[in-house]
């Protein structure tokens, strides 16, 4: 079913009539840390202690190549490398690196697809890309992961994620179909026992990436399981892996779950009656957090994104209502929860937000 790039179609297209992000981080409940963000997506603190924030950019002009494109309306994309990690200290930002690829869709709403996640292994600084390949309009620059010299804003790959997806389809295409991304719309990315782990919701599948040969191995294909699209996204590793899902467009309230996921590939549901869950993660009492895009029934409407908190007894509360089109989340050392506001928005309307969290 939907992918990524058409999961915020609408949303993306109702920005135009919100107030701007200054206005609207008036409101209770968190503090704004960073704005002026370009598709703020993934996020994670670094042993420096400062935040660090994948951005998909803007697209590009590069478009027509001659390789397996997105199916219309979504596609095809348009590349260029405009996407960046961002660095956000004392609520200043500076451009760790930049020149990534990045593809904009040819929806009216132009959704965006680019440096989709960041993790650390060490002082390494890995990113996760989803605006590279052919059918982003990026030929030369396929998805993958790459490392970042974080001292000089440079970058080369660790594995081409393209090349694996062409190489080792998902079992049963059918449920994206409708909207397959050839290289991929890769999302969430955790660092583990020095590999990283990737979700990709349009194949339905997660992967294991070892930064150190390369290699990539495919945990769990989640298609043939699903007669419907499942779509992971957000991943974080709390004894055992756990991620979100999105489930079909549009939306049904409580139809996404968190899902379980043990190293050898098997999963099973863990909290069920979710909607869009985008962001998963665990604080030092074992609570459970999840950020939903959009818990309202039909597209993603802007304003309707919250969190949501789920104690070990299996009790749900909003912690946050009101956030419009969130992408993903992290804990931070101070035990706050740091969020992508605005992360489908138009380029310049990303913001990073703090949630003090009280026990």
């Amino acid at each position: 079913m939907h992918p990524l790039s058409k999961m915020v179609k609408v949303a993306s297209a109702l920005l135009v009539v919100l107030l701007a992000p200054s206005a609207w981080a008036q409101s209770s409940g968190f503090t704004v840390v960073a704005g002026g963000l370009n598709g703020p997506r993934g996020l994670k603190f670094g042993p420096d202690g400062a935040l660090y924030v994948a951005e998909a950019g803007s697209g590009g002009d590069t478009s027509g190549l001659s390789c397996e494109q997105v199916p219309s309306p979504v596609g095809p994309y348009h590349g260029g490398l405009t996407a960046r990690v961002s660095r956000i200290s004392a609520g200043h930002r500076t451009t760790v690196v930049d020149g990534l690829p990045s593809g904009k869709s040819s929806l009216p709403s132009g959704d965006t697809v680019g440096a989709a996640d960041v993790a650390f292994i060490g002082d390494k600084l890995y990113v996760l890309l989803a605006g590279g390949g052919c059918s982003h309009g990026n030929a030369d620059k396929p998805n993958g992961v790459i490392q970042v010299d974080v001292a000089h804003g440079t970058w080369s790959y660790v594995a081409n994620l393209s090349a694996f997806e062409a190489a080792n389809p998902p079992a049963n295409r059918e449920p994206s179909l409708e909207d397959w991304e050839p290289d991929g719309t890769w999302y969430g990315m955790v660092a583990v026992g020095g590999d990283l782990y990737a979700t990709e919701p349009n194949h339905q599948e997660i992967d294991r990436i070892s930064p150190a040969t390369g290699k990539i191995h495919r945990v769990v294909d989640i298609s043939p399981t699903s007669k419907t699209w499942i779509g992971p996204t957000g991943i974080t590793y709390h004894g055992n892996f756990f991620f979100g899902n999105l489930a079909p467009f549009p939306i049904a309230p409580g139809s996404a779950n968190v899902f379980k996921l043990t190293p050898s590939g098997n999963f099973k549901v863990w909290d069920a009656g979710l909607t869009t869950v985008v962001g998963v993660a665990f604080d030092h009492r074992d609570r459970l957090y999840a950020l939903e895009l959009s818990d309202g029934p039909g597209f993603p409407n802007p304003g309707a994104g919250k969190l949501v908190r789920i104690s070990p007894s299996g009790r749900a509360e909003d912690i946050l209502t009101g956030l419009v089109v969130p992408t993903a989340m992290t804990i931070g050392p101070d035990g706050a929860i740091y969020i992508s506001n605005f992360g489908a928005a138009p380029p310049g309307l990303g913001q990073i937000i703090r949630v003090a969290i009280t026990d």
